[in-house]
Order: structure tokens, then C-alpha cells, then sequence
């Protein structure tokens, strides 16, 4: 089946929250063109984009480094560890240059929430914002990716049950998640260690001990354990964590036949889910990767699209 899609357009792409139903459903629906073998037909020849990452990050930041050069976007280097960001150069002052020297879209990556509220205000910087994930804010490209998954698997989000079990405080990911699944009409289910579990996040769903959910949920959507972002006090073994909190292959076999189940990737294997999982019939963890390159293709197009 041929998808049929409208091309979205956007200023910048900072959080979901700020996006419309119709945004969203337009952004996974071109997405799915995009995969099908739809061409964007520039209204000029040349953009230039620069993915300005300074977290580590492998699928994002070649995700969006394949979506710019399917499209034939010129990708602009840069590399926060030889540039002069280690003269001391802020991020404002990074953004400003790119824009200075006309560059049309910077997606950036950095361990501040909200970076983007003083790149945006400047009337200096006109170049558009993608936020590749802001410290423990929102990473709104993989929540696309994610939500387009989930279409592609189910055609609707209304009525899904879908758990989002981990380290839910300090996930971007999760933030996103919530949001808009919630909104489209899902059934938000949250489990994990209640420590790195917020109330304030039951206005988007329910906390529930995960042996309690395994057979009612239609997604399964594990996340990484994030050391990095850790006081030393809160840590697990890895097999405790597994134990408790994981997707043991003992609970995978309690999972309903049609459910899947996810995870943002990297996974830590035998921690959050069972290594033999993970690459198994229900998972489909390999095909998040995929969709997110169509699914950025489709935000850089919507970027781009107002700045012939």
C-alpha cells in the first residue's frame, strides 16, 4: 500500500508537546512515504545542515547524518572535541558562527535541558533547531520514531496498552513518550525502580509493579539504565536490576502473542532485557533503528521546506 502524505512544515523541532496531532501524524505518515521510496523535490538546490552533538551518541547522530545525505543535504562537520568549544566557546557562540556562515539546520545534542530557549530568542541565529535530546528533557526525533513504530505495527494508538519500564526520571526519551502517547489516545503504563519514578508523571499514566503488566500490554517499551546520570547510592547490580525490573525470558513468555517490545537503544544486554530478546521474533528494536532514519528525513524536510 502507497502512503499518502502531506509534507509538514516547521520552524524549529524542540519538544513534542509543541507539535499538533496533524503535525505529528503528517511527520510519521511522510516518514512511511519517505521509506516506500518518496523523493523530496527541493525548492532550491543547496542546504546545508550540522549536527552539533556534545553527548555521545551513536544512532542519532548518524541517524540524522544518513536522512541529511539521502535527501542531499551538505552536512557540515563538527566534532565538539576538536573545535573551539575546547577554548571555552559556548553553545550560543557555536550556533551563532553556523548560522553566520549559513548554515540552514543544526541539530544539537547537549546535557542542559531547555538549551534551545536562547538560540531561539536571538535574532541573530536564523538557523532552525532540531534538539537531538536535551540532559534528561525530551528527545523528540526518537518519540517520532517511536510513535511511528507503533502506527506501523498497529494503525491506530487508541486503546493500546503500553508500559514504559525503567529509568523513566532520568529518560528523555520517556518524557517524550508519555507526552504524546497519552495524548493519542494510549493507555500509559509506567514501571521500574519507584526511585527513578516521578508522580508528577500520573497525569500521563499509571505506576505498576511490571509482573503485574507483562500479560496486558501490547508494547513493552524497556529503557537503558542511565549510570551516567547517577548518584553512586542509587546503583544495581546487573543482575539484581535484571531480576526485578528486566525482561527476563520468563516474563517475555507471559507477553500477549501479538505485543512487541522496544527499547531506545543502546540496550544493555541481560540488564534491561534478556540478550536473547532482543533480536527475537516480538522485538522490534532493529526496526526503531531503521524507521529513524525515514522518520528524520521527514523532520529535516519539514525544516527545511520554509527556507527557499
Amino acid at each position: 500500500m502507497i502512503i499518502q502524505s502531506e509534507q509538514v512544515s516547521l520552524k524549529h523541532l524542540l519538544t513534542v508537546e509543541a507539535l499538533t496531532d496533524q503535525e505529528v501524524m503528517g511527520l510519521i505518515r511522510r516518514g512511511q512515504a519517505f521509506k516506500q521510496g518518496a523523493v523530496w523535490l527541493p525548492e532550491k538546490k543547496q542546504y546545508f545542515a550540522a549536527n552539533l552533538f556534545f553527548e555521545n551518541s551513536t544512532r542519532t547522530h548518524k541517524s540524522f547524518e544518513i536522512a541529511e545525505k539521502k535527501l542531499g543535504i551538505d552536512v557540515i562537520e563538527f566534532e565538539a572535541a576538536t573545535s573551539s568549544v575546547q577554548k571555552g566557546e559556548t553553545l550560543y557562540d557555536t550556533v551563532l558562527t553556523m548560522s553566520a556562515i549559513g548554515v540552514d539546520c543544526v541539530v544539537v545534542r547537549h546535557g542542559d535541558e531547555n538549551y534551545y530557549d536562547e538560540l531561539i530568542q536571538s535574532p541573530s541565529i536564523q538557523c532552525s533547531v532540531i534538539n537531538g535530546g536535551d540532559g534528561s528533557g525530551q528527545h523528540p526525533t526518537q518519540c517520532l520514531l517511536d510513535l511511528t513504530t507503533i502506527y506501523e505495527e498497529f494503525g491506530t494508538f487508541k486503546g493500546l496498552n503500553i508500559a514504559i519500564v525503567g529509568d523513566i526520571t532520568h529518560s528523555r526519551v520517556a518524557k517524550s513518550n508519555m507526552q504524546m502517547l497519552n495524548r493519542l489516545g494510549a493507555n500509559v503504563y509506567f514501571s521500574g525502580p519507584r526511585q527513578w519514578y516521578d508522580k508528577t508523571f500520573d497525569v500521563y499514566g499509571t505506576y505498576l509493579p511490571l509482573d503485574e503488566l507483562i500479560d496486558q500490554v501490547d508494547v513493552m517499551m524497556m529503557l537503558r539504565v542511565q549510570h551516567e546520570r547517577h548518584d553512586p547510592d542509587e546503583s544495581f547490580s546487573k543482575e539484581e536490576y535484571h531480576a526485578k525490573f528486566g525482561l527476563t525470558i520468563e516474563r517475555a513468555k507471559q507477553m500477549q502473542k501479538h505485543a512487541v517490545i522496544m527499547h531506545p537503544a543502546p540496550v544493555n544486554r541481560d540488564v534491561e532485557i534478556a540478550d536473547s530478546l532482543v533480536e527475537g521474533l516480538q522485538s522490534r528494536i532493529v526496526r526503531q533503528m531503521t524507521n529513524g532514519v525515514y522518520v528524520r528525513m521527514a523532520i529535516l524536510e519539514a525544516i527545511l521546506q520554509g527556507k527557499a
